[in-house]
């Protein structure tokens, strides 16, 4: 469990997962997680690509293993997750360009890196990505109380996650101990964080970021998706060359409800461009 610290940074934490030959210096897959998450939501697809490519699996600022060793209030900014994950890609991956899927907000950062660095980006992966978050989703995650961020305040991490769940993210015939299990891990991120990566999230607008890339893209989506609904015509048509997935579920959480799925669709579109055979 690598953590890297810098100096008037916050420190960050990732995990690697490498089963690839050693011979064969196989290229980087990063996975970035989401809002509120970390990387151990990413579990389920290790298997299907850890013998293929090193896996690293950042936690932001702030969430998981990273700590909340910074200003919440102010430590939230595109700038700051922007040197955040290059200071990442400069420890795992100085001299060559990776491979990176990111979920939901975790794609929103992708779509920022690959738009300003592209030279360090080989293909990028987006996972239930919105191109902002409107007021509609905005108002669904308030449950009731005046603001998205007076809920979580109120409600705390775990409650509030367990919200989410059952309004966007899981058909409720999903299995209730994974449910259970989504919401107590989300539980574990501090309020603070929340509250203060929220009031960036409800501000980013990454149109201008996407009409700029030049890497290949593959969007995977949830057909007619409940948060990203609103944008995912809108990514197909901004992104040139975007290849656009949609996977059978309206649910947000593709990455957990579909995970080999998903996993698979990333895992062979990397290898296609880089010429490596991914089944044994």
């Amino acid at each position: 469990m690598p953590l890297l610290k810098r100096s008037g940074k916050p420190t960050l934490q990732y995990d690697i997962d490498d089963f690839t030959d050693e011979w064969k210096n196989a290229p980087v897959l990063i996975l970035q997680h989401g809002f509120g998450r970390s990387a151990r939501f990413w579990y389920p697809w290790v298997p299907y690509l850890s013998r293929y490519y090193r896996i690293v699996r950042p936690n932001l600022r702030g969430f998981g293993a990273s700590p909340l060793d910074f200003d919440p209030n102010t430590g939230y900014t595109e700038e700051g997750f922007l040197e955040d994950i290059l200071d990442i890609l400069h420890e795992v991956s100085p001299d060559a360009p990776v491979h990176y899927a990111g979920e939901s907000i975790g794609g929103i950062i992708g779509i920022m890196l690959a738009a300003t660095h592209p030279e360090r980006v080989r293909t990028l992966s987006l996972v239930s990505t919105p191109l902002t978050i409107p007021k509609h989703t905005q108002e669904t995650f308030a449950f009731g109380h005046p603001s998205w961020q007076e809920a979580m305040r109120t409600m705390g991490s775990e409650r509030w996650a367990a919200a989410a769940n059952a309004s966007s993210r899981f058909p409720a015939s999903a299995d209730a101990a994974m449910q259970a299990w989504y919401a107590r891990e989300m539980g574990k991120s501090p309020v603070d964080s929340l509250v203060g990566l929220s009031e960036l999230a409800k501000k980013l607008d990454v149109r201008a970021y996407a009409a700029r890339i030049v890497t290949p893209t593959l969007g995977l989506y949830p057909g007619n998706g409940r948060i990203t609904r609103f944008d995912q015509e809108l990514v197909g048509k901004t992104i040139p060359g975007i290849r656009m997935v949609m996977l059978p579920t309206e649910f947000h959480a593709i990455q957990f409800l579909l995970p080999e799925q998903c996993a698979r669709h990333v895992l062979y579109f990397a290898a296609q461009h880089d010429g490596v055979v991914c089944d044994e």
